[in-house]
């Protein structure tokens, strides 16, 4: 399966390090254009290559990872998902204030699926911190856990092959309206916690 990432931050650049490590290759895009990423395509080379954002969306599992109130600007232009796989690795807080958006009442990822239409969301890497995620998963002894929900059965199978992939240990939270809520920051009990699966 191909793979697309939207956002070139903390999350996603982190993401991309995550897919080269492990020798899967990529696609990584930002609103700045292919050019400003050549330092980053330089140093994962050959497996992450930079794109643009409609390259990026292209692919058969795209992570988005952007600050929340960019969001709706990031994902306005792109076509239909058409079923495919986004992960939602978005959190509805940003630097530099920190400052929890008003969602409403809803769940962030609610509002994110309202922005990919046809696509099959999961939810999922927004909860560990980057330097984490860019990390080797087995450093401490174990396998760094990465939760993932979603509504959809085999979306959540190919993002958990994806997670095993990497050599994370993957762990179902069950529905968005469970497992989005316990992952979502600020909010949820998850996120932050550097949680390692021993045996």
């Amino acid at each position: 399966m191909s793979i697309g990432i939207i956002g070139s931050g903390n999350i996603g650049s982190a993401f991309a390090r995550a897919l080269a490590r492990a020798g899967i290759s990529a696609t990584i895009a930002n609103s700045r254009g292919p050019q400003s990423l050549a330092a980053l395509e330089a140093e994962l080379k050959p497996f992450i290559k930079a794109g643009t954002p409609l390259e990026a969306a292209s692919a058969d599992i795209v992570l988005v990872a952007v600050n929340w109130s960019k969001l709706p600007q990031a994902l306005r232009d792109l076509p239909d998902w058409n079923g495919r796989v986004v992960i939602d690795a978005n959190n509805p807080i940003e630097a530099p204030l920190f400052k929890p958006a008003d969602l409403g009442g809803r769940l962030s990822s609610e509002i994110f699926g309202a922005l990919v239409p046809g696509a099959r969301v999961v939810k999922a890497v927004n909860h560990l911190l980057s330097h984490l995620v860019a990390s080797d998963p087995t450093e401490e002894g174990g396998r760094r856990v990465l939760f993932y929900s979603g509504d959809d059965a085999a979306a959540k199978a190919d993002v958990a092959a994806l997670i095993e992939r990497l050599g994370f240990f993957g762990i179902d939270l069950g529905a968005l309206a469970i497992g989005g809520k316990l992952a979502q920051f600020p909010g949820g009990p998850l996120p932050a916690l550097n949680l390692v699966k021993f045996g």
